[in-house]
């Protein structure tokens, strides 16, 4: 698969399966996430991948309500970065930045393994922090869920389950780019 091929396949469905995620498929995973840039190469991202069941547990009781879907996921994957391990520049607190193309990578690795890697928001960062040790300082800004794509649709609300077939609503194109100078057509939100 190549990479065009992965950013259109990609979902975060939310109706999961089972899947046996071994130590290399985390590698490969991890792997990903370790080649992407970061400013003057600090490489502030940090995961945790939460595999037994003892661990998945205890993940499941830092979600917040409406995010039981996440009980099904094979894998549970704590994305998290310290401010102070990367560049400050001005407002510009690039940990953020790099975080977020490490976790870009590894979840394009994981549609091409056949993987669906689905970010959450829902979930208490710091009862996160205190399951799986994460030290202070360290911001959790999210949660990758792990496992295949299911037909169990069980664990959905009514809304969940409406998002499940097609991909979600996109922008316009002609309102996310434009050259030389900003554009009025960039001036437009998600409609909710």
């Amino acid at each position: 698969m190549d990479v065009q091929k992965a950013i259109e396949t990609r979902r975060a469905y939310r109706a999961l399966g089972p899947v046996d995620v071994t130590d290399d498929s985390i590698r490969e995973l991890a792997r990903a996430a370790q080649l992407m840039p970061s400013c003057f190469n600090n490489q502030p991202w940090r995961f945790v991948f939460v595999r037994s069941k003892e661990a998945l547990a205890k993940v499941h009781g830092c979600m917040n309500k409406g995010n039981e879907w996440t009980f099904k996921a094979s894998v549970i994957i704590a994305a998290f970065a310290k401010k102070e391990n990367d560049c400050l520049i001005k407002e510009r607190e690039y940990y953020l930045f790099d975080l977020g193309m490490a976790v870009a990578a590894l979840m394009l690795r994981a549609t091409e393994l056949g993987l669906v890697a689905h970010p959450i928001a829902g979930f208490n960062p710091d009862k996160v922090r205190e399951a799986l040790g994460i030290p202070e300082g360290n911001m959790v800004m999210t949660l990758i869920n792990v496992g295949v794509k299911s037909d169990d649709t069980s664990s959905l609300t009514e809304w969940q389950l409406s998002q499940e077939p097609q991909r979600p609503h996109r922008l316009p194109l002609e309102s996310i780019y434009s050259i030389d100078v900003f554009d009025e057509k960039m001036n437009v939100k998600v409609e909710r």
